[in-house]
């Protein structure tokens, strides 16, 4: 095992990627035109919020400063996504094929930190605790896709 500083980047980078995915969720709800899914991804978005809280509280408790925002690479994708819905208009198909494909990248990494064999058993159980609600949203998200891919 490396320690507590090895825990804390891991959970922050973890944090970073929770903040992402909310702010994912807040965009598409505001983005998607049915009053369903502006529903589901505002509740993912909070459920999200409890994970990042989560995260951040094992982040103290090892006596670090948690991560309070998502990566640059998230804000500079929002931007990128937000210029072609300009372009190319969006449609509620576009949006949820774009929360799935966040959903892929928050759960690699959630799978990613628990493979890590350097984390402490404590890290490990709140990581795993806390991937329960990213699997629950991975498979939502998922069912949502193929279940407008099956209408359209």
């Amino acid at each position: 095992m490396l320690g507590k500083d090895h825990d804390i980047r891991v959970l922050n980078s973890l944090i970073a990627t929770t903040f992402d995915s909310i702010d994912g969720y807040r965009e598409a709800a505001k983005d998607v035109g049915s009053g369903r899914f502006a529903t589901i991804f505002t509740a993912r978005a909070a459920e999200r919020v409890e994970v990042a809280t989560r995260l951040q509280a094992e982040v103290s408790r090892l006596g670090g400063e948690p991560e309070n925002s998502g990566t640059a690479l998230g804000a500079a994708h929002r931007v990128f996504l937000n210029l072609k819905d300009a372009v190319t208009g969006s449609d509620e198909k576009a949006i949820v094929d774009e929360v799935e494909r966040g959903e892929d990248h928050i759960k690699r990494k959630f799978e990613e930190a628990l493979a890590d064999t350097d984390l402490s058993p404590e890290t490990r159980a709140v990581i795993r605790e806390t991937f329960t609600s990213v699997k629950r949203g991975h498979d939502e998200a998922s069912a949502l896709k193929h279940s407008l891919a099956a209408t359209h």
